[in-house]
């Protein structure tokens, strides 16, 4: 029987963390182990990707109990920038990074120069790790996020139900969006924003002053972190989502509303691109935009919102791209191959 330890930070399964990432991983767990792999997972506690000296330490005891020639798969967080614990151990064990978001620093470099394998999630971030550190190519895996089944979103008569689904930090681009918003006021719209309000309190009061001083406090919602079920109610009763991060690696909340036949407005960052992809006949399900531009983000939500025509072409897209998209047994065969190519 294959057997894999799979480290990764603590909290991974946290109800009020979530995140791509943390989703990620334990799908990963879950789909190995309901195909034969003994899983035994390792949470290391400690401030990743940032980690201080209690934070590394945790790490080096948790390798250190681990027997020789033992397969490993690490989540990038706490591998990545933890080259003095892992490289040491790289002759000892069977190191296989799994990178959601590159770091681009010699931290890393050194880490993946070390690791048996590389596991990314999406073209994108393999492309970018070859380019930074001239890994060999045969090592360099892609094992892109599965979508769940979902029923098609029923959407408004209206069509101004505007979804956004992340984080409340800088880098979803919250402040981008309200620029963008701010001006369509006289159109029929209103934004629902999905996400931890935990993380930058201070960035969080910033926006809810602007959509005071902006007059769309009516319009704008800030929901904070929702259960499983909430957030599939919300993506229900949505017509487009808006993802203007000023990063991505691969978009999970992009797939998440393609397998509901909505169509995305979103920053053209990382594998944002291939993450939306294209409908049969070539048509993008949404629209993409530069990032950290206001006027080009107002630009494609006003299109969106006057233009029925652009709706109609944007929603048959989104629903056949629906019918394209892999499920997670997918991923996990993918990320079991590595797993495997490294084992032998």
């Amino acid at each position: 029987m294959n057997d894999v330890h799979f480290v990764v930070p603590a909290g991974i399964a946290d109800p009020a963390r979530p995140s791509g990432g943390n989703t990620y991983d334990r799908r990963i767990a879950d789909g190995l182990a309901a195909t034969g792999w003994t899983v035994r997972l390792h949470e290391v506690p400690g401030s990743w990707p940032r980690p201080d000296a209690q934070s590394l330490g945790a790490l080096g005891a948790a390798l250190r109990d681990l027997p020789d020639d033992a397969l490993v798969l690490l989540d990038g967080l706490v591998a990545s920038p933890a080259p003095d614990v892992l490289t040491p151990e790289s002759g000892r064990l069977r190191l296989v990074v799994l990178v959601h978001m590159p770091l681009g620093d010699a931290r890393e470099r050194a880490v993946l120069s070390a690791a048996s394998s590389v596991v990314t999630t999406s073209t994108w971030t393999r492309r970018t790790l070859l380019e930074l550190y001239s890994l060999p190519g045969d090592r360099v895996h892609v094992a892109e996020p599965g979508v769940d089944p979902a029923e098609l979103a029923l959407g408004s008569e209206t069509a101004g139900e505007l979804l956004s689904v992340a984080a409340v930090i800088p880098g979803k681009g919250h402040d981008v969006l309200l620029d963008a918003l701010e001006p369509l006021a006289g159109l029929g719209w209103r934004c629902v924003c999905v996400g931890s309000l935990e993380r930058d309190p201070a960035f969080v009061r910033r926006l809810r002053r602007r959509v005071l001083d902006g007059g769309i406090d009516d319009r704008v919602r800030f929901a904070g972190a929702l259960a499983e079920s909430d957030l599939a109610h919300s993506y229900a009763a949505a017509d487009v989502l808006v993802l203007p991060s000023r990063g991505e690696t691969y978009g999970m909340v992009v797939a998440e509303a393609l397998a509901r036949g909505l169509p995305v407005v979103a920053a053209d960052v990382g594998g944002v691109p291939e993450t939306l992809g294209h409908g049969a006949d070539g048509t993008r399900p949404g629209l993409l935009v530069p990032p950290g531009d206001p006027a080009a983000l107002r630009g494609a939500l006003r299109s969106w919102l006057e233009d029925a025509g652009l709706r109609r072409r944007l929603r048959a897209a989104a629903r056949e791209r629906r019918a394209s998209l892999a499920d997670w047994s997918t991923t996990t065969s993918s990320v079991a191959e590595a797993l495997q190519g490294a084992a032998s």
